[in-house]
């Protein structure tokens, strides 16, 4: 076994803690009190932002109108697992056209985010709109967007005029209690020239509420749930061997990810009570709590591998996870600590005499249980011919930052993994 330098990576008698979370509201039919929540935020009117199939199914949709009530200003389903860029400037065009103040993003990541970047188009346009004096039109200020997303992957968010959001998600991937949204763009949108994939990051874009209920993630299909689960899963396991973890963040993600695995047991076994979509709303609930933070994000190497593989292939994110996890643990733990005695606790497997292998083997188990995917070379992903590049991408990820102190994989290394995993 190697030896470390820091067996407790990230937490020290010292650390800072700076965190504006959102107004999070947990609990069965909390979806109906959404006009209650908007009321309480100051805002008066909403445009719901989700896909056709959201907006197409009454058991999502039409509680989310009754609890809005009068402040449903409009539906904008459009939105793609794509997050094209061009969506959100169809989007804005809704949010313009029904005066809304603040945008009800409901469904998985692609909406959550969609509704995110609609925000800040808005803001785009209200900083250069026309006044009269020769600044740029609504037009302008949205291709000065496109070039620059283009060119950098990145949206600059004003200092201020970001249309707010309110999160009601349908999945468990977590992308509820973040101040980040990824988004993608291509010719066929008419705002850059080439294929381009990117995101944003600004505290501005943390929803002004979340509201988490179990009674909608019962409408989600099975096999979308499940592999959103494996994202969601992963945040709580990175939280805790990030760098910048804090006695905060352990806190909420080791209860987080009890909770969890108790509920993605029984999910994987077929049981359907109520009180599974509970814990499973709640689990994910605590592992995104502190995740996302003004000054960085605990999340870290399984995510970069989750990035590298989604953004260079047609693998879904979920799957990517379910495969790439236990492979990016093993990995870890052979140059570093990982805390993999906090992690095993949390696991309920803190009686193991090898918690290296007792962590793999609980994300193992909870990718099998739900019957996902466990080889790259069994899904619509990236060949070996393509794992350099991969590996590039992943060691070029932003979250590789907060990967634990020592790591330092090079591109062999992640091509290693990468092998492991085919």
């Amino acid at each position: 076994m190697a030896s470390y330098d820091r067996v407790d990576a990230g937490t020290t008698d010292r650390f800072r803690f700076a965190y504006d979370a959102p107004v999070i509201r947990c609990g069965r039919h909390t979806v109906r009190e959404l006009g209650a929540e908007l009321a309480a935020g100051g805002f008066d009117r909403a445009l719901v932002v989700c896909g056709e199939t959201v907006g197409s199914t009454q058991a999502v949709i039409e509680p989310v109108r009754e609890g809005l009530g009068e402040r449903l200003a409009g539906v904008f389903a459009e939105t793609t697992p794509k997050k094209r860029l061009s969506t959100a400037v169809d989007g804005l065009a809704a949010l313009e056209e029904t005066g809304a103040d603040v945008i009800v993003a409901v469904g998985g990541g692609s909406s959550l985010d969609t509704g995110k970047i609609i925000g800040v188009l808005a803001a785009r346009v209200a900083a250069t709109g026309d006044d009269g004096a020769g600044r740029a039109s609504r037009e302008d200020a949205i291709a000065e967007v496109g070039e620059e997303f283009e060119e950098t992957g990145a949206i600059r968010v004003p200092d201020d005029g970001v249309v707010p959001t309110v999160a009601v998600p349908t999945t468990l991937a977590g992308a509820d209690i973040s101040q980040g949204a990824g988004v993608t763009a291509g010719p066929a949108g008419g705002l850059v020239g080439s294929e381009t994939g990117g995101g944003v990051s600004n505290p501005q874009l943390m929803p002004a509420a979340t509201v988490v209920d179990p009674s909608l993630l019962e409408t989600t299909p099975e096999r979308v749930l499940a592999a959103s689960a494996m994202n969601g899963f992963d945040k709580g396991i990175e939280t805790l061997y990030a760098e910048n973890a804090t006695p905060i963040t352990d806190a909420t993600a080791a209860r987080g990810l009890t909770v969890f695995q108790k509920g993605l047991f029984a999910f994987g076994d077929g049981n359907r009570d109520a009180w599974v979509f509970d814990a499973l709303a709640r689990g994910a609930v605590l592992v995104q709590y502190g995740v996302s933070r003004p000054d960085g994000t605990t999340l870290s190497l399984i995510h970069a591998f989750g990035h590298g593989l989604t953004r260079t292939g047609n693998l879904q994110q979920g799957a990517a996870h379910a495969i790439i996890a236990p492979h990016a643990l093993e990995f870890l733990f052979d140059r570093v600590h990982g805390r993999r005695d906090l992690l095993a606790d949390a696991l309920d497997a803190e009686n193991s005499d090898d918690p290296e292998r007792a962590v793999v083997d609980a994300i193992t188990a909870v990718r099998d249980r739900l019957d996902l995917p466990g080889r790259l070379r069994d899904v619509d992903g990236p060949d070996r011919e393509a794992f350099a590049a991969v590996a590039e991408a992943v060691l070029a990820d932003p979250f590789m930052a907060n990967a634990p102190g020592g790591l330092a994989p090079t591109v062999g290394d992640i091509e290693s993994v990468l092998d492991a995993a085919w």
